[in-house]
């Protein structure tokens, strides 16, 4: 068994989850404590303007305009994050094998075999004394995988576990929604649509709101019938699996196309409408839903989602309903791929992101080099 540290900071751009976790790699998990640090305003402000500048990435290497001076300013970040949390559970650094570092996602072209997060894993290693598995996606896309996502194998230790309904599909409701089908041995997982980030871009444009906190500004609204049927029309909804999502591959609302609470209404039921088309891709229906990340916190998308899902006679829940910590999966999900990594085992599959050949990942820094 290995301890690890897993950091994410995911599509969202909200902050940087922590958490800890010991794992064989395979079937045996045990969760330690886990912590949320938020970026501060002038944080997000600047990861969002990277995103502009990022689109002028041609190699995996350039780190045009903002972007050399973000990754540093990311890297330290999470080393912050890294020496907060080890204070804050009175952790010693001795006490940690390694750390499973996601970096921030600036630019993610699995087309043309293009993927990049910021993040310095040589430095974040000195930084915090501890070693580090970084970059865990790119040789995926070498052997012609999408790159993402990376967290199906987690998910499908954890189902080993629960005794809800089978097929179990768990859906990460991020910046952009990721499924994961777990049927005994059967694995596959997809990006399956927008998750909160319409509804989150439409909020601050049009009312100057971060995001719809619990759904609440959606529950007042009415479902525009046209915005979701021009989201629900686009293409990619009917290319099956594996297949992944660029934060901005789908455009955000205009604000002068609906009022504040109607806009968040309908990009609600969007977030849930993708979910549910996702299992047109499906082997076997899912018997059941279990909901992570944020947008498992909107009320809005999780009740669309239910009687959606209980027309196919499925039920959802949220991943605390199953004792898991939806707010911490993928957190704990990179320190359970960082052990993997050094054990050289297989990250991602031919059904989860369409590479090649099972492929393990990652680049290891001792803290030392």
């Amino acid at each position: 068994m290995k301890t690890a540290i897993g950091l994410m900071s995911g599509t969202s751009m909200d902050g940087i989850d922590v958490a800890l976790v010991e794992t064989d790699g395979q079937d045996r998990i045990e969760f330690g404590p886990s912590l949320a640090i938020d970026y501060p305003s002038d944080m997000r402000r600047k990861l969002e303007a990277g995103l502009v500048d990022a689109l002028e990435i041609e190699q995996r290497s350039d780190r045009p305009r903002s972007l050399a001076g973000l990754e540093l300013e990311i890297t330290r970040s999470h080393a912050s994050a890294v020496d907060t949390f080890l204070h804050k559970f009175s952790l010693s650094r001795s006490d940690v094998d390694m750390i499973g570092f996601h970096g921030q996602t600036a630019l993610h072209r699995p087309e043309i075999g293009l993927t990049v997060q910021l993040g310095d894993g040589a430095a974040l290693a000195r930084q915090t004394g501890i070693d580090v598995v970084y970059d865990m996606r790119a040789r995926d896309m070498v052997e012609s995988g999408q790159g993402a996502p990376l967290v199906p194998v987690f998910h499908r230790a954890l189902a080993n576990g629960l005794t809800c309904k089978s097929p179990v599909c768990f859906v990460n409701i991020g910046g952009i929604s990721n499924i994961s089908y777990v049927d005994e041995d059967d694995l596959c997982a997809f990006d399956c649509g927008p998750g909160n980030t319409l509804i989150d871009q439409f909020v601050q444009a049009k009312g100057g709101i971060p995001y719809d906190q619990g759904g609440r500004i959606a529950s007042e609204g009415q479902v525009i019938i046209p915005v979701v049927e021009g989201y629900m029309a686009t293409e990619y909804f009917e290319k099956p699996g594996p297949k992944s999502l660029d934060r901005g591959d789908f455009p955000p609302l205009e604000p002068t196309r609906a009022e504040l609470s109607d806009g968040a209404r309908s990009l609600a039921h969007v977030t849930a409408r993708s979910i549910i088309k996702s299992a047109d891709h499906l082997s076997k229906p899912p018997g059941s839903y279990i909901l992570c990340g944020g947008g498992r916190l909107n009320d809005t998308i999780v009740s669309d989602l239910t009687q959606l899902a209980a027309e196919q006679g499925a039920a959802v829940m949220r991943a605390e309903d199953v004792k898991l910590d939806g707010d911490m999966l993928e957190a704990q999900a990179f320190g359970y791929l960082a052990v993997r990594s050094q054990l050289g085992l297989p990250l991602t599959f031919p059904t989860t992101t369409g590479c090649r050949a099972p492929v393990t990942g990652g680049v290891h820094v001792k803290a030392g080099d």
